[in-house]
Parts: structure tokens; sequence; C-alpha cells
């Protein structure tokens, strides 16, 4: 019997191409974390052109906000319902996701994590991402090459996604903090480094209100912070408000991770320092090419050389290049960005 998503379970759905459930053809659905993020709004474009290339039927789910775990539960019991051939996941909890996975690939579907590698990775078939502490390794060496002498003596704010626990959040901030020159604790998790120029973190929810409020919240333990880590573009704009409410917008170095087009545009406007910049289409579209390949023929394609997953790639966006830290600028990020 199927599950029908009612209420406030039923965050998005949307479906292009043929009748999605009866057996005909190759179909496929795609589930984020939100469907406001313009990272997920790129996503679903790239993953809708995909499928039309591949002539595959594709329906597209999402929470309501980021940590909607039980509605991404949901649309995965659905797609099993419905007869599809993969699913496509950029998962809330990447533990506890893996339940409502294992279910889907005992039933003859392919899962493909997105952007979000599972907990453990291979609880999917296979993982498309960004190098996510890569990412974050970027923007720290950068901004310590870009302090200089100064960097010994940096006081820094930590704005992150949620609670510590195995996901994005934790890979972009132990990847800054190892950039900066900062001796990790776990790098499983974030919090726990002794570090006295760590001022302390907050978490943001990866929007721009969460990112004021968590920058309040830092500011009020050392007003003087003057190096701030934000897990993604949305809240370094938070960010940059709360600090331009107390003048100090001009001698803050902000630093983050996406490379959606307003992003990129607060680099130009040097709202943020640096950022890295990801790849969301490709991600998607390399997902849905997964799905068509292993319908006609049960093949998968290769992970990277020396990681467990497809990395489809990650730049540093600055106009102020720091030596030995690769980088491209402003124009190239604009050219490349989304949202």
């Amino acid at each position: 019997m199927k599950r029908l998503l009612t209420g406030t379970a039923l965050a998005l759905m949307t479906t292009s191409g043929a009748a999605f459930a009866g057996g005909h053809g190759v179909s496929a659905c795609l589930i984020t974390k939100t469907d406001t993020n313009p990272f997920f709004v790129k996503m679903r474009e790239g993953a809708e052109a995909a499928a039309e290339a591949n002539n595959i039927t594709l329906r597209s789910y999402a929470g309501k906000v980021d940590g909607d775990h039980e509605t991404q539960v949901a649309a995965i019991e659905t797609c099993i319902a419905d007869g599809a051939s993969g699913i496509l996941l950029t998962a809330s909890d990447t533990s506890s996701i893996v339940g409502a996975v294992t279910q889907a690939r005992e039933a003859g579907l392919l899962v493909i994590a997105l952007d979000t590698p599972l907990e453990p990775i291979d609880a999917a078939d296979a993982t498309f991402a960004t190098d996510n502490f890569l990412a974050g390794e970027l923007i720290g060496q950068w901004a310590a090459a870009t302090l200089g002498d100064d960097a010994a003596n940096a006081k820094i704010g930590m704005l992150d996604l949620a609670v510590s626990q195995p996901s994005v959040g934790v890979l972009r901030d132990q990847g800054f903090l190892q950039g900066f020159g900062i001796d990790l604790g776990d790098p499983n998790k974030w919090g726990d480094e002794d570090d006295p120029r760590i001022v302390g973190n907050d978490i943001t929810a990866g929007n721009e209100e969460g990112g004021r409020r968590a920058m309040e919240n830092l500011l009020a333990v050392d007003p003087m912070i003057n190096v701030v880590y934000t897990i993604n573009e949305p809240a370094a704009a938070g960010a940059y408000e709360a600090l331009k409410s107390i003048g100090r917008e001009n001698d803050v170095l902000i630093v983050s991770v996406d490379g959606g087009c307003p992003g990129v545009q607060n680099v130009a406007d040097g709202v943020i320092g640096a950022t890295s910049q990801q790849y969301p289409l490709l991600m998607a579209s390399k997902g849905i090419e997964a799905i068509a390949s292993f319908a006609a023929d049960g093949t998968l394609p290769a992970n990277t050389p020396g990681k467990d997953f497809f990395d489809t790639g990650v730049a540093l966006v600055t106009d102020r290049p720091a030596d030995g830290v690769d980088s491209i600028s402003v124009a190239e990020g604009m050219d490349l960005c989304w949202g």
C-alpha cells in the first residue's frame, strides 16, 4: 500500500516527464534539504535538464527547512511505493536516514547521495559531491595568508550549520581550521579545539537570520572578533549585517562556502572576502546520468582516484588572491555561479 504525503509531510513534490508510476521507462526521485536555498534550486534544475535529456521521469521533493529529516524519510517511502528506479538524496540527517536508504536499496532502487555523504558513506550506492573539507581548507588558507603575521593573534568566530554531527557542516568547519593552521581535535566533530584564537562556535541553520543571530551571540563573547568562518553565503550575509550594526563591517574578514551568484556578488561588494564555489548542477546531472547508465547496463561511475566519492570540484573565488592559494577571479566565479 502506498504511503501518501499529507499536511506538513509534503514539503514539495514536482514531476517532470511522463507518468511517474506504472513501469513505463526509467524514473527517478530528487530529495533535497529545502526548496528555497538557491543551491538546491540549481540542483533541481540540473536534475530536470539531465532527466529530459535521458528520457527519465523525475519527481522532486524537499523538506520545509534544513534538518527536516521526517519529510525525507516519507519521500523515500513514497518513491519506493511508486516504483522509482533511483533516488538522488541530499540528506538532512546523514546517519538516521540510512535505515530508509537501506529499504530503498533492498527494494531495488539505486540511491545516490548528492553533496552530503551518508554516514557511513557506503550506505549509498554512489556519492557525487564537493570535497567539503577542501572547500573549508581553501578559505582557511586564504584567510591565514591574507592576515599574514596577524593570523597568530586572530580572533575567530565560527558560524556553523547545526549541532555537531557527521555532515558537510563539520567537514567545512574542520577544513577551515586546518587551512588556517589550527590543530584539530576529533575531525568528525566541531567545537573541541583548544586554540585560544577561536572565540567560539554558534549555529545558523544556514540562513541569513541565523547568521546574524549567531554573529551577535559571538560578538557578545568578544566584540573584537576579526575573522568569521561561515557555513554558507546566506549565513555570511547575516553575519555582515550584525557587524555593520556596530560599525565593524570593514575590519572583519568573512569567508564562506557555496558560490551562488548572490554570494559571489557579495565577494565583489566586499561583504565576503573569499568563498569556495561548488557546482550543484553538475552533481545532479551526473547523478541522473548514473541512474540512466545503471538502468541500461548495471554500471556505476568510478570514484575520483584517492577518494571514496565522485568529486565534482571546488574553486576559491576572490579578487584578493593570496600567495600559495589557488583561486579564480570574481568575474570567473560569476560565469560559473548559480542562483
